[in-house]
């Protein structure tokens, strides 16, 4: 089963880079939380609604925000994502690049819970709260 949590963290970014929220959502349990480490400014978010304000937030920021998956750690329910991560802000030519680490937890097929870390150390410290 936790191999599928792995194809299922994979789809979630596939699902991001094409803009297909719909998509995205359905990989999501409706009371989903989740915690983004490039949004972080307004908290957690939760649920599909939540979900969306986030999209909409870090879409406006960084309209060709693009993740590249470089590796999905299997942890049972658990997953941990190395990303990297490229986008220009709104109006700019600058490119940012930025690596990080997202703790995914999974149930019944669906993201439950997940976070952003801008450490790998930070990422697994969060796995072993989660166990």
């Amino acid at each position: 089963m936790s191999q599928e949590n792995v194809e299922l963290a994979y789809q979630a970014s596939d699902a991001f880079n094409r803009r297909d929220l719909d998509a995205l959502l359905a990989l999501m349990d409706a009371d989903v939380e989740y915690v983004s480490a490039l949004v972080a400014i307004e908290g957690g978010y939760h649920g599909h609604d939540g979900v969306r304000r986030w999209w909409e937030n870090l879409l406006d920021t960084f309209p060709d925000f693009i993740i590249e998956v470089v590796e999905v750690r299997d942890l049972g329910n658990l997953t941990v994502a190395t990303l990297r991560n490229r986008a220009h802000s709104a109006g700019s030519d600058t490119t940012i690049e930025q690596r990080q680490w997202q703790v995914a937890q999974w149930r019944d097929k669906k993201l439950v819970w997940g976070c952003g870390y801008p450490t790998e150390a930070e990422a697994l410290e969060a796995v072993r709260l989660r166990e």
